[in-house]
């Protein structure tokens, strides 16, 4: 998934940055509430983690900027404020999960899924053909074999497994998968598209991940 943390701690911000990109997810960070607004509206992030203690503008006021704008983006306000009075003025205000400092960062990353889950109302369980993905688990099998994969290839694959049967392009991907930072013009993508091909397609007699020429990639049964 791609994500969004607007955290004023850089300390805090770093160390959310680092674990969930070691997770395979796509993180940016802001440090303000000044653009967070509008950035969380442009950019396409599947979430949003959410200080409520913000220089230039609020974690409330952003919030409310975001629902506003994108009532369905989904927002996760992670907050050293513990009061009932503050977890229920952020729930009331659009938040989607309320979580206190300190936190654990795979509480964090277990929240994020579970809100993801309800937000889009999909199941924990995605299908393509024979190959099956456990997103609670995050275990992938393909003909009843296991199948291993690095944080990235899984973040790859759950993404071309959410949008299977129609082809994706490599900027769709690259907006979900990778970060703003990430270099437009590197093989990455590819590299990575090869990488799931000899684990996900190899051995096996039909192969799901195809190159639609001028396109991108589709995950499914050959396009015609």
């Amino acid at each position: 998934m791609r994500i969004l943390v607007v955290e004023d701690d850089r300390k805090v911000a770093g160390f959310m940055q680092s674990g969930l990109r070691q997770d395979g997810h796509a993180v940016d960070v802001l440090h303000d509430g000044t653009a967070a607004g509008d950035q969380a509206c442009t950019i396409d992030y599947d979430i949003v983690v959410l200080d409520l203690m913000l220089p230039g503008r609020s974690g409330l006021q952003v919030l409310r900027d975001i629902r506003a704008r994108k009532p369905e983006m989904p927002v996760l306000i992670l907050t050293a404020k513990d009061s009932v009075d503050d977890r229920v003025a952020g729930l009331d205000g659009g938040a989607d999960d309320y979580m206190v400092k300190p936190f654990a960062l795979a509480e964090l990353s277990a929240r994020l899924r579970a809100v993801l889950r309800r937000g889009r109302a999909h199941e924990s369980t995605l299908r393509v053909a024979d190959l099956e993905m456990d997103t609670v688990r995050r275990t992938v099998r393909r003909a009843g074999r296991n199948i291993d994969l690095k944080p990235k290839e899984y973040a790859l694959l759950e993404f071309l497994m959410q949008h299977s049967e129609r082809p994706v392009t490599r900027a769709h991907i690259i907006e979900h998968v990778w970060d703003i930072h990430f270099d437009s013009i590197s093989n990455v993508v590819e590299v990575h598209i090869n990488s799931l091909r000899q684990k996900i397609d190899r051995g096996f007699p039909a192969p799901l991940i195809h190159t639609v020429r001028g396109v991108g990639y589709l995950l499914g049964a050959a396009p015609s």
